[in-house]
């Protein structure tokens, strides 16, 4: 659809701030390898894959570029009898250290809902689910954990693996978007990096204060990268009755606003 979406969708990620720095919430976090461009070449991803599963063929071709790091297994599918409990996203093995991890990898948008207190409860998906706190207690209680079930234990010998000399961390990434306005919200021991845009409501959204500027709706894929003027842009009269259909629906799109001066922001409108 657009001339190198996967190149796009490569720098996107990359370019990604991860949610905390270090160790935080009881998860470490991967550090990602220096990737040199200018050698990286993507392979065709499967535009029929779900975002999170675009987002796991990008950070295998990104981290295999690098030359650190190898895969040795990915989603390993874990069942006990008949009953499926869960999989591993990635085993990989840094080729300078010969150490093994388990990388569970995790791409967000949420917004930033200054109506709650607690600063890491305050994230939530933008349509007023998926929040922070409910993926990181996945993380913790249920994905990580698998690395030790019974089932998988013959899997893993297979492989050559010592499951008590695997580190476990996650690959966490995510985008943030704040209220519309100026007042600074604390988001605590998260990484202001990783703020990128606004968020309003429908209502605020229909006002004078945004007819002025031009719009462009990007396809789920596309929340990933920058935003780009290469695209076609309407007016606030045209893209509004597109807008209203999401509102319907519960669902928040994404915009792309091209302001007056030429630059061009992110922001949410979101349904509730």
């Amino acid at each position: 659809m657009f001339v190198n979406m996967n190149q796009e969708l490569s720098l996107g990620f990359y370019h990604t701030f991860p949610l905390w720095i270090d160790e935080q919430f009881e998860v470490q976090q991967f550090e990602f390898p220096k990737i040199e461009f200018s050698k990286f070449v993507p392979t065709t991803i499967n535009q029929r894959l779900r975002l999170g599963h675009q987002m796991e063929c990008v950070f295998e071709q990104l981290i295999s570029s690098s030359g650190y790091w190898k895969t040795i297994a990915k989603n390993i599918l874990v069942n006990e009898g008949a009953t499926r409990v869960g999989e591993l996203d990635f085993i990989l093995e840094n080729t300078i250290t010969e150490a093994i991890y388990h990388i569970e990898l995790v791409y967000k948008f949420y917004i930033v809902n200054p109506e709650i207190q607690n600063p890491t409860q305050r994230l939530i998906g933008p349509n007023n689910s998926d929040a922070f706190l409910t993926k990181l207690d996945k993380l913790r209680k249920k994905q990580f954990p698998l690395l030790y079930a019974n089932a998988l234990s013959h899997k893993l010998t297979k492989l050559g693996i010592n499951i008590s000399e695997v580190k476990q961390q996650a690959c966490f990434k995510a985008q943030l978007f704040m209220p519309y306005g100026d007042t600074p919200i604390n988001i605590g021991p998260l990484n202001k990096n990783c703020i990128v845009g606004k968020w309003i409501r429908f209502n605020e959204f229909n006002t004078k204060a945004f007819k002025s500027s031009l719009y462009y709706i990007p396809i789920k894929k596309e929340w990933v990268i920058a935003p780009t003027g290469n695209r076609i842009y309407g007016t606030h009269s045209k893209t509004l009755p597109e807008i209203e259909r999401s509102m319907l629906k519960e669902r928040s799109p994404m915009l792309w606003m091209k302001k007056s001066g030429g630059t061009i922001e992110k922001l949410f409108v979101v349904w509730w």
